[in-house]
């Protein structure tokens, strides 16, 4: 199998979310900006990564006060629910979490999603201090995905129309493609090319179906995602294959 341009092999998740963690903290420091915007993944690899940067090897790196917390997707479901992405991320970094909290931008799922949707964008373009986003100067400094099973990433699923929006930087997802199915809310692809690095986590065996396809050449929304800068591929051994 031809892995993607920019893939990384590590032996096990663990390896990878230190992997990860080390490129954030890389992202950080060139950043010159006093505000540094990260995009947060759901998933348990990303887990991992966040008890990490919060925990005693990462900690004291990690410029707490000047990064800014966003979220590629969430379900519509209420924040203590158990599949919301909120809650992973503040189960993730824990109850001593240094992040300012005007620094953690929930997308608000609980609104529902158009309404949601429409919220979420307001407040990317708020915190970018213009109504459009211009190619020169992007919205992100660093974003975080996953690879589906199906070949998704945040909740641009195969076939549904989010994938193919190309105005708006963030869509409600009626229905999504695999379990739980529950209506969603998403960036799209124009708000994940709005970065300067974008970096995958995929781990486990599960990954290797997607991966393959992506080698093949088909057109996975994984696979449409893009960047002012590198998309790089952080893949465990089982992933790896």
């Amino acid at each position: 199998m031809s892995l993607p341009v920019g893939t990384h092999v590590l032996k096990d998740p663990e390896a990878v979310a230190r992997e990860a963690a080390e490129r954030i903290i890389v992202a950080c420091g060139e950043t010159r900006s006093e505000r540094i915007a990260l995009c947060l993944s759901g998933g348990s690899t990303p887990k991992v990564l966040y008890g990490l940067l919060a925990g005693p090897d990462y900690a004291a790196r990690v410029p707490w006060e000047r990064i800014h917390w966003f979220f590629g997707d969430d379900r519509a479901v209420p924040w203590d629910d158990p599949r919301s992405n909120v809650r992973m991320v503040r189960e993730a970094f824990g109850r001593g979490s240094r992040i300012p909290p005007t620094h953690l931008h929930f997308i608000p799922s609980d609104a529902g999603p158009e309404a949601g949707a429409r919220a979420y964008e307001r407040t990317l373009l708020d915190f970018y201090g213009a109504d459009s986003l211009d190619p020169a100067r992007p919205l992100f400094d660093l974003v975080l995905l996953g690879l589906g099973e199906d070949g998704h990433t945040a909740s641009l699923f195969p076939g549904k129309p989010a994938v193919d929006e190309t105005r708006r930087l963030v869509v409600a997802v009626p229905e999504a493609g695999l379990e739980p199915f529950v209506p969603r809310i998403s960036l799209t692809l124009p708000a994940l090319a709005s970065s300067r690095h974008v970096l995958f986590l995929v781990t486990g065996a599960g990954k290797r179906t997607p991966l393959a396809r992506l080698a093949a050449g088909e057109a996975l929304p994984a696979g449409r995602v893009t960047s002012t800068g590198a998309v790089a591929w952080l893949l465990d051994e089982a992933a790896a294959g």
